[in-house]
């Protein structure tokens, strides 16, 4: 972040100096975790169910911190943050601290007013500052736009999905004078979130993926998720002050939020309106897709390293961007063919040494992103025995258990050779499953990981090819990780 002295800081949040005057300058790293701290640095202390930072705090500083961040008087330099008024403690901030008398909350609704103020700064020396939402895909187009844009100038983004009330601040704050362009994955699990999000970092540039069905158990409806992912267009500046809105035409609840913004509304999918579009699409025997980048100024190949068609377009939405910030159609193209996945358990595909490939795609799953994995899963193993390992699909409200007999009919439909059922959560895949067609003992259900891996363990093949995918609280990671050990086969 840019440096502020302890006096600043206390200005921008409204907190007070305690044990010092002010004059210690944070040059650092902003962390909320002690270990990582850079000299110079700010700790942000925050209270939780378990740990509190505010014990850390000390420590912190006698390791380099200039400072402290904080919800209540600690034994070091710190800016004590006043409470939040009744109300306005955001309920996910609660969530994510734990803590029980709202302290948390404040302290990171401190760290948004100082993520505000620097990202403002910093958009006034040429920062620009992008916006991704959608209810799949943000992760992977994300770490896709952040390599276009790298060979451009220096660019921040999250690691992984750090993209809530705590990932979302400390990323920014990540950003200094040297950084051109910071790159912001944007989630939501209710009304007003993303929009909470963009007053913490104000986008020039923002992308609408998709609205799916990922949490619409709080939201009630596909509608309603429309109205919140929309939130981020609706932030943007008018075009006339440069403002982007990038929307996916190919979903019609996305190519409608052109109407709720004044900035200039860039289509991108395969429909024929779209101004950056793909067109040829093939896919190699591994489910990686090649296709012909269309857009005003040009076309040129690209050919994707990543797996699934359904990176086409995460891709176009990544060109779209790096094209309105100067990218020329052959560099995009050559940036896109030499982009890797960078972050983990989204599609990692490896090969055993027996041959055996696992593609884990453990670290979420909606209905849209499992169905686009068992896609990928029946491209890349045509001619070999093919397994769908799959858990819960969570916080899908009333719709769960049809949305789970989809997937289990959709597994027969794209004739997978055996289905695992893991966790009673789930067991409506496996009920959708053996009433689809004749299928016999090709699905079972499984109580747990542990169970999930003796099947594999037993009846694994060479040459097999395992997709593994669920919810996070389904951990079936765990699945994955054991397959890949040495001695699994």
């Amino acid at each position: 972040m840019i440096p502020l002295t302890l006096e600043q800081i206390a200005a921008v949040t409204g907190g007070r100096l305690h044990r010092t005057d002010g004059r210690e300058t944070v040059t650092g790293s902003v962390e909320f975790d002690s270990r990582p701290l850079t000299p110079g640095g700010l700790f942000v202390a925050l209270p939780g169910e378990k740990v509190d930072g505010h014990a850390f705090a000390a420590k912190a500083v006698e390791s380099g911190a200039a400072g402290v961040l904080a919800a209540r008087e600690v034994d070091a330099p710190a800016v004590i943050v006043p409470p939040l008024p009744p109300g306005q403690a955001h309920e996910r901030a609660l969530a994510l601290t734990g803590d029980k008398d709202g302290s948390g909350a404040a302290v990171l609704a401190a760290l948004a007013k100082l993520a505000r103020h620097v990202v403002i700064e910093l958009s006034r020396g040429g920062l620009t500052v992008v916006g991704v939402t959608g209810s799949s895909g943000k992760t992977s187009t994300k770490d896709l736009i952040a390599q276009l844009l790298e060979p451009m100038g220096e660019t921040v983004a999250p690691p992984g999905s750090f993209n809530n009330e705590l990932g979302h601040p400390w990323t920014a704050l990540r950003a200094d004078e040297r950084t051109r362009h910071l790159v912001l994955e944007m989630s939501a699990r209710g009304p007003g979130h993303i929009a909470h999000l963009a007053e913490v970092a104000p986008p020039r540039i923002g992308a609408v993926l998709n609205v799916g069905s990922a949490h619409v158990g709080e939201f009630g409806s596909r509608e309603a998720i429309a109205k919140t992912k929309g939130e981020l267009v609706e932030a943007l500046p008018s075009a006339e002050e440069g403002g982007v809105a990038v929307l996916n035409l190919d979903d019609p609840l996305v190519a409608a939020m052109a109407s709720r913004t004044t900035a200039r509304v860039v289509g991108v999918g395969e429909h024929p309106d779209a101004q950056v579009r793909a067109e040829d699409i093939t896919l190699d025997e591994q489910a990686r897709a090649s296709f012909r980048l269309i857009t005003p100024a040009g076309e040129a190949p690209v050919t994707l390293s990543l797996y699934g068609e359904h990176h086409v377009g995460n891709a176009l939405t990544a060109a779209a961007i790096a094209l309105e910030l100067g990218a020329t159609v052959e560099e995009v193209a050559q940036r896109l063919s030499a982009a890797q996945r960078r972050s983990a358990r989204r599609m990692e595909v490896t090969t055993r040494a027996d041959g055996v490939v696992v593609m884990n795609d453990s670290y979420n799953a909606n209905p849209e992103s499992m169905r686009a994995a068992l896609k990928t899963l029946a491209s890349a193993s045509r001619g070999k025995r093919s397994w769908a390992v799959l858990g819960v699909m969570g916080e899908l409200g009333a719709d769960s258990v049809s949305a789970h007999d989809e997937i289990g009919r959709l597994a027969v439909r794209l004739n997978i050779s055996r289905l695992v059922v893991v966790g009673d959560e789930a067991a409506a895949m496996h009920q959708g499953a053996s009433h689809e067609g004749s299928w016999g003992e090709e699905s079972v259900l499984v109580p747990d990981a542990a169970a999930a891996i003796d099947l594999l363990r037993e009846q694994l093949e060479p040459g097999d090819v395992v997709l593994v995918k669920a919810s996070k609280v389904a951990e079936l990671w765990l699945v994955a990780d054991a397959l890949l050990k040495e001695g699994v086969a």
